[in-house]
């Protein structure tokens, strides 16, 4: 357990519970919250299951406490009653938790006391990855009389809520949505920021992604596909660059598959990165093959920074990308077809620009930020004003 008690104050304490707080999407939407949430109105309180990144303690305001709990594998009976007590003591007016792992512990909020219970899904993992877990099910169902309000990130899993047994009036649709100050395209006069040694003359063009590299991602996917270019378009092949950001368990597993395929001179790993808008602004397409998603903010910041956007067919991606008009959608698991959907884009520079344009237009009207804190603080306004 870290840090310092939440400062006093008539505000509503907002307990965040997640897994971890690390480098990911999630964690970004979480932070981005917190720093937008008016002050005035809110306190919170974070609390990990199993512990969290140091460096991102900046970001967080100078009055939010952190915990964490260092959930062992398994049952963690221990971590559940440090959780209780927690709860007993901090006294949260509001607990939102995310994901899984997390729903698991709102019983114990109810035993504690906390008057408004929310629970956010933001996407699925290796185990479930099209929402067919019958034991998953059973237990959001067996968890949710505990729960005011149930969220979905995507229309998708609001749809997978509803079909599991989730009544509809506690569950609903909210957006993420992404800073469109932070995140923008690059100016015509800005280089791309690359390694030494990463050749980005005039000609060059980009393909880049951005998330943990973890099974569900399928990174390893896009590798392929980026060496089958070699064979559809040899006269440009040796003008293209992949960068991928972010870093995980895979990692090792895609640099061997960068080092086999021979394309190591032309690909950057560049690991965990705090300076993704610079990334992301320096890259012409981006390209999301997960296996699963809900609405992936890197999808969402990729679209601010003016870049269309290729990315697989499944969870809420649909929903997000306009197939023809901001970018294009392929087959999960399919370097081939992958592939071929980026020729069509080599070939059409004016494509590039023009999709990217209308993906950053997408973003400023539906996917803001600031729309997204909006909607969060009218739910949490509204589920105390109704427990009072």
């Amino acid at each position: 357990m870290s840090s310092a008690n939440a400062s006093p104050g008539p505000r509503p304490l907002v307990a965040h519970l997640i897994y971890r707080l690390d480098v990911g999407g999630l964690e970004n939407i979480l932070l981005e919250l917190i720093q937008g949430l008016p002050s005035d109105r809110y306190r919170h309180v974070v609390v990990c299951l199993d512990d969290f990144n140091p460096d991102f303690l900046h970001r967080l305001p100078p009055d939010t406490a952190i915990h964490a709990l260092h959930k062992p594998p398994g049952l963690g009976l221990t971590t559940g009653y440090r959780f209780w007590r927690l709860m007993r003591r901090l006294r949260p007016d509001i607990l939102h938790s995310c994901n899984m792992a997390a729903l698991e512990y709102q019983p114990l909020a109810w035993l504690a006391g906390v008057p408004v219970r929310i629970h956010a899904e933001h996407g699925r993992d290796m185990g479930d990855l099209d929402g067919s877990n019958v034991k998953l099910q059973r237990l959001r169902r067996l968890l949710s009389p505990f729960v005011h309000r149930h969220l979905a990130v995507s229309s998708d899993l609001l749809e997978y809520l509803h079909r599991i047994g989730i009544p509809g009036g506690r569950a609903a649709l909210l957006y993420n949505g992404v800073s469109t100050q932070r995140f923008k395209p690059r100016s015509p006069a800005d280089a791309p920021l690359m390694p030494p040694g990463f050749d980005t003359s005039q000609g060059t063009l980009v393909i880049g992604t951005v998330g943990r590299m973890q099974p569900v991602k399928d990174q390893v996917s896009l590798v392929r596909a980026f060496a089958q270019l070699r064979s559809l378009r040899p006269e440009m092949f040796e003008r293209l660059r992949l960068v991928l950001v972010g870093d995980g368990p895979e990692r090792d597993a895609i640099a061997r598959e960068v080092e086999h395929l021979d394309v190591s001179d032309q690909v950057w790993l560049t690991g965990a990165r705090d300076d993704t808008p610079i990334l992301l602004a320096g890259m012409d397409i981006f390209v999301l093959p997960s296996l699963a998603e809900g609405t992936p903010v890197t999808v969402l910041e990729a679209m601010a920074s003016g870049l269309p956007v290729v990315a697989s067919r499944v969870g809420g991606l649909p929903e997000l990308v306009v197939e023809g008009e901001t970018g294009s959608l392929v087959p999960p698991s399919s370097p081939a077809a992958l592939a071929k959907v980026l020729v069509h884009y080599l070939d059409d520079p004016a494509r590039i620009r023009r999709e990217g344009q209308a993906a950053r237009k997408r973003v400023e009207t539906a996917f803001s930020l600031s729309a997204m804190i909006h909607r969060y603080d009218e739910l949490y306004a509204g589920l105390l004003c109704r427990v009072r």
